[in-house]
Order: C-alpha cells, then structure tokens, then sequence
C-alpha cells in the first residue's frame, strides 16, 4: 500500500506526457479546438504541448512540482471553460459534457496533488 502515491504519480503525470506529445504529432488537427478569438491557433496547440511535458516532467522528478500542478490545474480548467463548456452549453452535451468533466476532474487531481508537494 505505501507504493500507491508514487504509482499514482506516474499514473497522473505519464499521460499528460503523452498527451502532450500528441499535440506535437497533430499539432494542425487540433488548432480547431483552439477559440476562434485566440490568433495563432498551432502556436497555442504546441505551446499547451510544451507545458503538458513540462508538467509531467517535474512531477516525475519532483522538482518545482507543487508549481507544476499548481498551473496544470489552472491551464486544464481553462480548458474546461473555453473550450468545453461553451460547447456543452451550444447544446453539444452529448460529446462536450465528457471532456468538461474529465478537464475539471484532472484539475481538481492536480490541486490536489499540488497540496501534497513541496518545492
């Protein structure tokens, strides 16, 4: 049982590494989830990349990794509100209802995480 935390770790922070590397391999295939108010769509796409990786890298090695989730919580939220939520609300549900949840779910995990780490 003591081995939980450290899989949940990489259980949580291994995903977002892949994902991450999946907005580099369709980097243009997903610009089109990007608000149409945001210029520089691919730019945004590499960028959330970029920091997915990031993320998932100081978590694995612990450092600056209460920051790292800290800010993976609030870039996963954001993504709740500007992207799933005004398509949930368009009347999408069916489809945008999944990814709203799962966005505020793996922010309110990477909150948490972040209140069980130090810098």
């Amino acid at each position: 049982m003591n081995n939980l935390p450290i899989a949940g770790k990489y259980m949580y922070a291994v995903p977002m590494a892949i994902f991450g590397l999946f907005h580099f391999m369709n980097g243009d295939g997903m610009s089109g989830m990007v608000p149409s108010y945001m210029p520089g769509a691919v730019i945004w796409v590499y960028l959330t990349g970029l920091a997915l990786i990031a993320a998932a890298v100081a978590i694995i090695i612990g450092k600056k990794a209460k920051l790292a989730t800290q800010l993976l919580g609030l870039m996963l939220l954001l993504f709740a509100i500007m992207i799933h939520l005004k398509s949930a609300l368009g009347g999408n549900m069916d489809s945008a209802m999944p990814s709203l949840l799962k966005d505020v779910a793996l922010a309110g995990g990477a909150w948490y995480m972040s209140g069980h780490l130090s810098d």
